[in-house]
């Protein structure tokens, strides 16, 4: 198994604007004053080119799909929450918290996909579970491991402990499953996304330890990236509030690694951080401001890592 591909899909916003039914647990969401929803969408628009094309340059394989205005989909821009790409075929979808973004589930990405080459085998569809209450976003609550087979995740209302179980079942990966906080107004609150505090690379991994209050659990979780020979960077929790922690590993031409994220994130690690890094991929960053205040998500989040075969 790959631990990093060089395809990724990515929606281009037309209504982009903070989500009010994601607010009540994205706690990394603001509103910003004196900017129209228009305008927010306009300035949400231009980062989106801008960091497309910066991918693009190193040579990786973007498929960018235009979001529709109707139905309305403010945070279409992350679709690494509702879908996932698997090297044997499989699609995943996924059951999402806030209903206005389930609405963001289309059948033709995957037709676009099918044109350009992929193969699509099985769409394995665990959306039913949101009749039950029950979430598993994505990528965004499922880091996966994929070298190693392991899923790790951190429970929030947004993600499952048995829905989680049942994934790795079907797909034969080994939980390894915590809690990870943030402190909000002095309150300890969960974090809502394992991608937001941690990252996992072919060689390394960058992740918050301090999030996991639990030390039996922090120790389980750094002992397990540890066994698989990953070289561990520590960040802190201002970090992950500057969205150092939603990095994502891809390939450019000629197969070079590069560590994806946002400019505050890049902004936001100290010189040792990033010497570190750079032992392993080459940093590529762009500016996400807009996004990352009204959505609460960064780069990780806006791309959907294709690892289907092609014809």
């Amino acid at each position: 198994m790959n631990q990093t591909t060089n395809a990724i899909l990515m929606i281009r916003p037309v209504a982009f604007r903070m989500n009010e039914q994601t607010a009540v647990n994205n706690y990394y969401q603001k509103v910003i004053d004196g900017l129209s929803p228009e305008n927010v969408n306009a300035k949400a628009q231009v980062e989106f080119d801008a960091f497309v094309q910066k991918l693009r340059l190193v040579g990786v394989d973007v498929t960018v799909v235009d979001d529709t205005l109707t139905p309305n989909t403010p945070d279409s821009i992350f679709p690494n929450n509702w879908i996932s790409f698997h090297e044997n075929g499989d699609v995943v979808l996924y059951p999402m918290f806030a209903e206005n973004r389930r609405a963001e589930r289309r059948e033709d990405v995957l037709d676009l996909l099918e044109a350009k080459g992929f193969l699509v085998n099985d769409i394995m569809d665990y959306t039913a579970a949101e009749d039950d209450n029950i979430f598993l976003e994505g990528t965004g609550s499922l880091l996966l491991d994929r070298q190693n087979g392991k899923a790790y995740c951190a429970l929030s209302p947004r993600a499952d402990e048995e829905l989680l179980i049942e994934f790795c079942e079907d797909f034969e990966y080994t939980p390894v499953i915590f809690e990870a906080f943030q402190t909000v107004a002095g309150d300890r609150k969960l974090i809502y996304h394992t991608n937001v505090m941690m990252c996992i690379g072919a060689t390394f991994a960058v992740i918050c330890a301090d999030c996991i209050d639990d030390k039996k659990e922090r120790k389980m979780v750094l002992d397990s990236l540890r066994s698989d020979e990953k070289d561990i960077i520590l960040i802190s929790e201002d970090q992950v509030n500057n969205f150092a922690g939603n990095m994502l590993e891809v390939k450019g031409a000629d197969g070079k690694r590069y560590l994806v994220m946002s400019t505050a994130a890049y902004k936001a690690l100290t010189k040792k951080q990033i010497a570190q890094i750079e032992q392993h991929v080459t940093i590529l960053h762009s500016s996400l401001d807009t996004i990352e205040a009204c959505g609460g998500g960064s780069a990780r989040c806006m791309m959907a890592e294709v690892f289907l075969p092609k014809s």
